[in-house]
């Protein structure tokens, strides 16, 4: 028997609708599934509500119903517990959400049959300097100006060893399945999710040392904010701590990746060749 943690992006009326479907199949099936209260309500189903903090630790499988965002919350509750995640695309970019929703209760069946591959993705932890406990994401780590009118001033550590200081909008510290997101805004390269590296890149610097930098996996980055300007710090996108003046946070990968099921090996090419509209030559 299966227990099953569906996460539901409640906006997305065809998602709530697709999850009623799913979560009586798999019952059906002599599974079981638990929601968070907000998804449990929607369906109907208040009986199978569980708190954030208890949903990952006895989870064999969690499945997404929404975009990527969704993919990103669901690896941020489960991720720990070494949970595999199942995406159901109902955004716009799905890189992260592979299954398309005609196909979700046959993709669920095939996990619970044994078939499908697991896909490791690297993610990141911040500690702030002064704060109990350890931040973790998915995508990327951004600490930028809180004052439109002025930039942010940021000393890099790597190592324990100083490398330079940034003038700069943002300061950007992201996986490479990150690297399609905030990151490719701001020029970075695009990397191929599978891959261990870290990559900063930093957003409008002014400086004449603008290039992204790929880094090891196993380095370890400290950020400090220089005088005088403030700084926000956000992770997969989500605002998480404001810092002042003199204030660092360190940031490195993760011991635990997140673990994604997927099914036919890496299709990170074709969507984003599909993405960007990549015609055949």
């Amino acid at each position: 028997m299966t227990r099953v943690a569906t996460f539901i992006n409640t906006k997305r009326p065809e998602a709530v609708e697709l999850a009623k479907e799913l979560v009586s199949w798999i019952e059906s099936s002599g599974h079981t599934c638990v929601l968070l209260e907000e998804s449990a309500v929607a369906i109907g189903r208040e009986d199978l509500a569980v708190g954030e903090k208890n949903i990952g630790r006895s989870s064999d499988l969690a499945v997404a119903l929404g975009g990527d965002g969704s993919i990103l919350y669901t690896v941020r509750l489960v991720g720990d517990y070494g949970v595999p995640v199942m995406g159901i695309n109902f955004g716009r970019m799905g890189y992260l959400s592979e299954i398309e929703p005609r196909l979700a209760q046959q993709r669920i069946q095939e996990y619970f049959d044994g078939q499908y591959l697991i896909e490791e993705r690297m993610r990141l932890e911040v500690q702030v300097d002064g704060k109990q406990g350890t931040l973790r994401g998915l995508n990327e780590v951004v600490i930028e100006k809180v004052d439109t009118g002025r930039t942010v001033r940021l000393g890099l550590d790597i190592n324990g060893s100083y490398f330079t200081s940034y003038a700069t909008d943002a300061l950007i510290v992201a996986t490479p399945t990150g690297s399609t997101a905030y990151s490719l805004s701001a020029r970075g390269p695009i990397i191929d999710p599978t891959h261990q590296a870290l990559l900063l890149t930093p957003v409008a610097p002014h400086s004449l040392f603008d290039r992204a930098l790929v880094l090891s996996p196993d380095d370890k980055l400290r950020i400090k904010v220089l005088p005088d300007c403030e700084a926000s710090l956000a992770l997969d996108g989500h605002i998480v701590d404001r810092l002042e003046v003199g204030q660092s946070f360190t940031c490195s990968a993760t011991e635990k990746p997140a673990r994604l099921v997927s099914f036919g090996g890496n299709k990170f090419h074709s969507v984003l060749k599909e993405k960007f509209g990549l015609s055949d030559r």
